[in-house]
């Protein structure tokens, strides 16, 4: 049995909807369709991986106000992991769009596999997080073969 519900899976894979279809306005849609869909995904892309950077915040709320529990990832990186994506990502919004698009891909790649290793302190049931961390794998590919795929286009189909 999948511990996650299906609400909690619906609205991931809801979440993939915008990703796709921007990348496939990218490609498809006429000038200035695409190039508005490209700065729309990029947007996106910069919500999403600002999103998953936050859940570090509020997954360690509850530790607010007690004393240092000693542990380096709870009581300091757990805080500087959760902004370092938001911070990337609003890079990527000021730069060339593709690099841009590129860098959010990469940023969520290296989220998930930090995240992979960390989500430990945030799960009380081992079973919870593998079942999302299969979920999180299967929505980061496609999200991330979106926005490359996207970057590709912009780079190299419509030039």
């Amino acid at each position: 049995m999948n511990p996650l519900s299906p609400l909690i899976r619906k609205l991931a894979y809801a979440g993939l909807i915008p990703f796709v279809a921007l990348a496939l306005m990218v490609q498809l849609a006429p000038t200035p369709v695409n190039y508005l869909s490209a700065e729309s995904l990029a947007g996106y892309g910069a919500i999403i991986t600002s999103f998953m950077g936050a859940i570090h915040w509020g997954a360690n709320l509850h530790t607010l106000g007690k004393p240092l529990s000693g542990d380096r990832w709870v009581d300091r990186n757990a805080w500087i992991w959760g902004v370092i994506p938001a911070l990337v990502s609003w890079v990527a919004l000021h730069i060339y769009i593709p690099v841009g698009l590129l860098i959010l891909a990469a940023t969520l790649v290296i989220q998930r596999n930090i995240d992979q290793n960390t989500y430990s302190y945030y799960f009380e049931s081992d079973e919870a997080r593998q079942a999302f961390m299969a979920m999180r794998k299967h929505l980061t590919t496609v999200a991330v073969t979106c926005l490359i795929w996207a970057a590709i286009v912009i780079l190299f189909i419509q030039a």
